[in-house]
């Protein structure tokens, strides 16, 4: 590990705190495919040690300012969702060569299959299914207006800009893929409209952005694409994608927890569930995963190790297609 990333926290958090601290056991964390996670221990001069973690956000994947995450998490974390409170923020990427969010550290599995491996040994996956309805639930109770102007908005119709931005995207990376055309003819002629009530949205509230234990859901993760203004159904189908089953495919919500389970936290935690809308946007999230795997696959073609890798994001496609053609049919169940 990098002793300029410890000498770099330890001088910002001894500025921020104005107390001498030491930085010192970092410890790279599961990291998303953006971002890196930094565990460390902080020794503030007179207090115990804490742990805390780093996340830091390269200028090339950040789509909002580390400043208005924080906001928006700790918007979240007032209104009663579980989200690791943050303990600083930096925006000028010469402390440590990046912008970073510095956070508690939570206790727990973040890796999917070990969350699905820990649920297994505790019997406890009507809880964090409870749990994490409650976490979105009580997310989209929260009134656009409350977060950041700049954040991110869906706008006045999301499903409408969604699905523009899907049909040119399939012209130019799938254009000769039948299916794709089939799904989007689907979704044109089932548009749902502008959504009755527009809310804060995560966007990526799945099995691999939060933090599990033994005692149930610890913390939500991830929230650089927070959006103002979505429709909430969008939150609650994605993940309920197969992808993010993680090879349990008939546990609908993270390969863990059926429908009903999640259901039962969301809604009595004020969320309103529409199943058509729901259905709507479960088959734009396969869509749009299928379109973002093909963009991986067509990004990558210099003949390296990482682009051999993305190169089979390129066979995944066909998978997408079987999943579009499952959700389409008319049989099919929602």
């Amino acid at each position: 590990m990098s002793t300029d990333l410890a000498a770099g926290l330890t001088e910002f958090l001894t500025r921020t705190w104005g107390t001498p601290t030491r930085v010192d056991e970092l410890e790279y964390l599961s990291a998303g495919a953006r971002r890196r996670n930094v565990g460390f221990t902080a020794h503030v001069a007179g207090e115990r040690a804490r742990k805390l973690v780093a996340t830091l956000v390269p200028a090339a994947v950040q789509i909002m300012s580390v400043e208005d995450e924080a906001a928006v998490r700790e918007l979240a974390r007032t209104h009663g969702v579980a989200v690791p409170a943050v303990v600083a923020v930096c925006a000028d990427p010469a402390v440590v060569g990046e912008p970073f969010v510095i956070s508690d550290h939570v206790t727990g599995e973040t890796v999917p299959r070990k969350v699905l491996r820990l649920i297994a040994a505790e019997g406890n996956a009507e809880t964090v299914a409870r749990e994490w309805g409650e976490a979105m639930g009580r997310l989209h109770a929260i009134g656009p207006a409350a977060a950041p102007r700049t954040v991110p908005a869906a706008g006045a119709d999301p499903a409408a800009a969604v699905l523009a931005a899907a049909e040119a995207d399939v012209r130019v990376l799938l254009g000769d893929r039948p299916v794709f055309a089939l799904a989007l003819r689907w979704l044109e002629h089932r548009l749902p409209g502008p959504p009755p009530r527009t809310t804060l949205l995560h966007t990526d509230l799945r099995n691999g952005n939060i933090v599990v234990a033994a005692d149930g859901l610890r913390a939500v993760l991830d929230w650089e694409g927070a959006q103002r203004c979505g429709d909430p159904m969008r939150d609650v189908a994605w993940p309920a994608l197969r992808m993010w089953r993680f090879g349990t495919d008939e546990r609908e919500f993270g390969g863990f927890a059926d429908r009903a389970s999640f259901l039962r936290g969301y809604q009595a935690a004020g969320g309103d569930f529409d199943l058509d809308r729901f259905r709507w946007w479960k088959v734009m999230g396969t869509l749009a995963w299928g379109v973002g795997l093909a963009a991986q696959a067509a990004a990558h073609v210099d003949g390296s190790v990482r682009d051999i890798v993305m190169a089979a994001s390129g066979r995944r496609v066909s998978e997408i297609e079987w999943d579009l053609l499952m959700q389409i049919r008319p049989e099919a169940k929602v």
